[in-house]
């Protein structure tokens, strides 16, 4: 049986020399994390990139998801306090910008000063309004066209009808998850925060992000990105870019 770490822990790039910082990534919704493996060879050496792997998907794919968020972050914060407990960076577009202001709330709390900064991308700000209909009450023919239109999931993924119905409920909870989800605390971090959306995404605009400058007590910037709602995916090299600068090459990551 797969250690708790090994189950939800991908290492995707180790640091080569220090001091280093650990940059803990999360997926969108049904998202694998074997897409920040993509991201090594563009960020600074100092930096370790460790991806988050939820239920659902990939070696986990036949794992029970989550029907709240209270469970997955008590799970998931379990398994991140050794990498919390020093110097981190946290990453997160869509569903996973969520779960990594969730985790920054926690951190802020337990390890006081140790995140040293916050990036969301494509991920409305805890007090944006969540457009409706809801796209977790979709029917399946309808959620899968959806999300073929929105560009993260490949089209012959989405026409395989045994794999989606494997993958569907992950992709599904997360949303939902996504959708419901507000301002649990009242209060934001204490950490800067950098968040992105793509120039031409109609879901997570400039209008919907740029209220997390209200939740940080920290700096705050909103950069513009080319692309869509994944431009993570179609425009990685300005992202990375933007990464490293904010991270810093010699270990001491970079204020605004």
């Amino acid at each position: 049986m797969q250690s708790d770490h090994n189950r939800w822990i991908l290492t995707c790039k180790q640091a080569s020399r220090s001091p280093s910082i650990t940059l803990i990534c999360f997926p969108y919704a049904g998202g694998s994390p074997e897409v920040f493996r993509s991201w090594a060879a563009g960020l600074h050496d100092n930096v370790e990139v460790i991806a988050a792997r939820l239920p659902g998907r990939g070696p986990r794919i036949k794992e029970a998801v989550y029907a709240s968020w209270g469970p997955l972050l008590t799970d998931i914060i379990g398994v991140l306090s050794p990498y919390l407990e020093r110097p981190h960076a946290l990453y997160g577009h869509s569903f996973g910008g969520r779960l990594a202001y969730e985790v920054a709330h926690h951190a802020g709390a337990e390890h006081p000063g140790r995140t040293r900064r916050l990036f969301v991308s494509g991920c409305r700000s805890p007090e944006a309004p969540q457009a409706r209909p809801y796209m977790h009450d979709l029917p399946d023919d309808v959620f899968r066209d959806v999300l073929l239109h929105m560009g993260g999931t490949p089209p012959e993924l989405l026409n395989d009808d045994r794999l989606m119905r494997l993958l569907l409920p992950a992709i599904r909870s997360e949303i939902r998850l996504a959708e419901l989800w507000g301002d649990r605390h009242g209060t934001g971090v204490d950490v800067p925060i950098t968040a992105m959306y793509g120039r031409a995404d109609p879901i997570d605009d400039e209008l919907s992000m740029d209220g997390w400058r209200g939740f940080s007590r920290r700096a705050f910037e909103l950069i513009e990105m080319a692309g869509g709602h994944f431009f993570p995916l179609t425009h990685r090299p300005q992202l990375l870019d933007t990464l490293n600068s904010r991270l810093g090459a010699s270990g001491a990551p970079a204020e605004l």
